[in-house]
C-alpha cells in the first residue's frame, strides 16, 4: 500500500487543490490500496473534495490580495503560517509518506512546509513538485526562481512535474528553470458524450471571487441577445451580490440560470453553443477539452498568468480574447461567430488531456519503487 500526500497552497482559487484531487483520483485507480491525503487551505469546499479514496486535511488559508501579498482572515499572518507548518509536519511525521507532490511553490507560500519536506526526505520519500502551464510574465518568475522560495529545491525535489507542454510554455527556455522538468500534458477531466445546445452561453469564472467583470459583461452580452439562454456558472467565492443581479433581473427572468458549487464545468461546457470565461487553468483547459473555442476575458493583476495564457491560446486559433475594458457589443458580436473546435484542433497545436493518468503513473510508480 502506497501512501500519498498532495500539498497545495489554495486559500482564495481552487485551481491548485482541483489539480492534486484529479491526480489522487488517477493515483487511486492505479493503486487502489493506496492512503492519499490532500493539504489544502480551502475553507469553502466543493463537492469533489469529498471523495472516499482519500482524506482532507484544511490548514488555515492564506489569501492573496490584488497587490499579490497574502493575508489570513481571523488569524495573523505568523500565526497562520506557523500553524500551517505544525500541521503538514505532523502528517509527514505520522504517515511516513512514500511519495509527496506539491503543488507550485516549492516550500509553501511561506516557507511552511520547509521543516515537513525535510522530515519527509529524512524519511526516505519521494517529493515531486507540480508546476501549471504558465506560471507567469518571464521576468516576474526568474526574480522568483532566484529568490529565497526556491532555493534548495534541487535538494529536497526529486522530480518536477509540469502540467502543460513545451509548445505552450517552455519552463527552462522561457523562465530559465535550472532543473529538468517531466510535462504530462494538461490535468483535466474527460467530458461525458453531451448534446449541445447552441442557444445555450455559459458564462464561468472559477472560484468566482474575482469574476465580477466577466459575470456583467456575459451577462450584458446576452441582453443583447434575445435568441440565447445562459447558464452563470460559480465557485463558493462569489458574492451575494451575483445571486441578487441574476435572479432580481427581470429583463432576462427565465432565459438566466445561476450555478453554485466550484466543481468541474467540463459537461456543462460540452452541451453548450458558446463559452466566456476568464481564463484560469481549470476552466480554460475544461473548455477545450469540451470542444469549445471559449471567449476569454482574462485577468491581468495579480499575475499575468491569464492573459498569457490566452493570449497563446488565441495564437494557436483555440480561442478568441477580449481585454476586461471590452464591451457587451463586443461578446455579442463573437457569439455570433462559429465557437466549435475540432476534435483535431487542440492536438494539432499540442494539447493533451491526459497529464491526470501520466502525473498518477509517475506518482505511483515512484511509491512502488520505495515499497519494493
Amino acid at each position: 500500500m502506497g501512501r500519498y500526500v498532495f500539498s497545495s497552497h489554495d486559500g482564495f482559487g481552487l485551481g491548485h487543490t482541483r489539480r492534486n484531487a484529479l491526480i489522487a483520483r488517477e493515483v487511486a485507480r492505479l493503486d487502489p490500496t493506496a492512503e492519499i491525503v490532500l493539504v489544502t487551505g480551502v475553507q469553502r469546499p466543493p463537492a469533489w473534495l469529498e471523495d472516499p479514496r482519500f482524506s482532507v486535511v484544511r490548514v488555515p488559508s492564506l489569501i492573496k490580495d490584488q497587490t499579490g501579498s497574502y493575508g489570513c482572515e481571523g488569524m495573523d499572518f505568523r500565526t497562520a503560517v506557523a500553524e500551517r507548518a505544525r500541521v503538514f509536519g505532523s502528517l509527514v511525521a505520522d504517515l511516513r509518506p512514500d511519495v509527496v507532490v506539491v503543488d507550485r511553490h516549492p516550500f509553501g507560500t511561506a516557507g511552511e512546509l520547509r521543516p515537513g519536506l525535510a522530515e519527509a526526505r529524512r524519511q526516505g520519500a519521494t517529493i515531486l513538485l507540480g508546476l501549471r502551464d504558465v506560471l507567469d510574465d518571464t521576468a516576474t518568475v526568474r526574480r522568483e526562481l532566484q529568490g529565497p522560495g526556491w532555493q534548495g529545491v534541487g535538494d529536497v525535489y526529486d522530480e518536477l512535474l509540469v502540467f502543460g507542454s513545451p509548445l505552450l510554455c517552455d519552463h527552462e527556455r522561457d523562465y530559465g528553470l535550472p532543473y529538468p522538468a517531466r510535462y504530462c500534458g494538461w490535468v483535466v477531466e474527460r467530458p461525458a458524450r453531451q448534446v449541445r445546445d447552441k442557444s445555450t452561453v455559459v458564462v464561468s469564472a472559477g472560484g468566482g471571487g474575482d469574476g465580477e467583470t466577466l459575470f456583467r459583461l456575459g451577462i450584458e452580452a446576452l441582453r443583447r441577445r434575445p435568441a440565447l439562454r445562459g447558464v452563470v456558472t460559480a465557485g463558493p467565492y462569489a458574492g451575494d451580490w451575483l445571486r441578487r443581479l441574476v435572479r432580481g433581473d427581470r429583463e432576462l427572468a427565465g432565459r438566466l440560470e445561476l450555478r453554485r458549487g466550484g466543481g468541474s464545468t467540463v459537461d456543462l461546457f460540452a452541451g453548450a453553443g458558446a463559452v466566456v470565461q476568464m481564463c484560469g487553468y481549470n476552466s480554460t483547459v475544461e473548455a477545450l477539452a469540451a470542444g469549445q473555442r471559449a471567449i476569454l476575458v482574462p485577468r491581468r493583476a495579480p499575475r499575468r498568468e491569464q492573459a498569457i495564457r490566452a493570449g497563446r491560446l488565441a495564437s494557436l486559433g483555440l480561442a478568441d480574447v477580449l481585454d476586461e475594458t471590452a464591451t457587451p457589443e463586443e461578446v455579442a458580436w463573437l457569439l455570433d461567430q462559429p465557437r466549435r473546435l475540432s476534435q483535431k484542433a487542440c492536438a494539432r497545436a499540442g494539447i493533451s488531456f491526459d497529464g491526470a493518468t501520466l502525473a498518477a503513473q509517475a506518482v505511483t510508480s515512484r511509491a512502488l519503487e520505495a515499497v519494493a
